[in-house]
């Protein structure tokens, strides 16, 4: 399906992973309801297209396992605290999504299920096929992995076209911008590159996982109104991370 203006998204099936930093708005700390409401309203712009959309949405604005684990935390309880977190945030996002007439889904990795369903992959297909939105909860169900791999797995199981990454940049750099002037945006960068680089596009295991299964990563900014959007018909500002850039 076409947009309004014409434009064919470039891709069928995609994952969007954000980070739970998204959700605070300019709080620091939580959900800011605007701004839920405001990516859940990104969404469905691209859902309108006909694009199948998968979601991952990670913990930090609640709790990190890393920082609860080198405060002393025991790592493995630290990170299962940290899959409960996205739990929540993927039901505030299904709040905001079906508030806007968008049906969706909640999939945990940790079965509970009076608030979600477990995942199960050929269910999970399914609903992607009735053109729901899956969102995928509680990281991989094991410690030890961030939700950046557990995106690039569900986007592999999924058979995702690619994983869009939402930042508060508008792509991959060779250094902070936020820090330094002079940074230079990548049009495009290979896997190596961003591994041989420590660029901190997603977690090493994640770009690894990408990789092996030949998944773009698109890098674009969640803070530009229909950015998501305007990514998907090839425009707006972004960087691909590929094989042979």
């Amino acid at each position: 399906m076409a947009s309004p203006d014409g434009k064919v998204p470039q891709f069928k099936r995609v994952m969007l992973k954000i980070s739970g930093e998204a959700l605070m708005g300019d709080k620091g700390f939580g959900l800011n309801p605007p701004t839920v409401e405001r990516i859940a309203r990104e969404v469905k712009s691209v859902h309108e297209l006909g694009v199948e959309i998968c979601m991952v949405i990670g913990g930090g604005n609640i709790f990190r396992g890393l920082q609860g684990s080198a405060q002393g935390m025991e790592r493995t309880t630290a990170d299962y605290m940290g899959m409960l977190a996205t739990v929540m945030n993927a039901l505030a996002m299904q709040s905001a999504l079906e508030s806007v007439g968008v049906n969706t889904r909640v999939l945990s990795a940790i079965p509970m299920d009076q608030v979600s369903e477990p995942y199960i992959r050929r269910r999970a297909v399914r609903h992607l096929e009735k053109k729901r939105v899956c969102i995928f909860a509680a990281g991989t169900g094991n410690p030890y992995f961030t939700t950046d791999t557990a995106a690039t797995l569900r986007a592999s199981e999924m058979a995702c076209d690619a994983i869009f990454k939402g930042t508060k940049v508008d792509g991959v750099y060779d250094k902070d911008p936020s820090k330094f002037h002079d940074a230079e945006k990548f049009e495009s960068i290979s896997y190596d590159d961003v591994l041989s680089k420590h660029l901190k596009v997603m977690d090493a295991s994640a770009i690894a996982l990408a990789r092996d299964n030949k998944l773009p990563i698109i890098v674009f900014s969640l803070d530009e109104p229909l950015g998501f959007r305007a990514v998907l018909a090839g425009e707006g500002a972004y960087t691909k991370v590929v094989e042979n850039p």
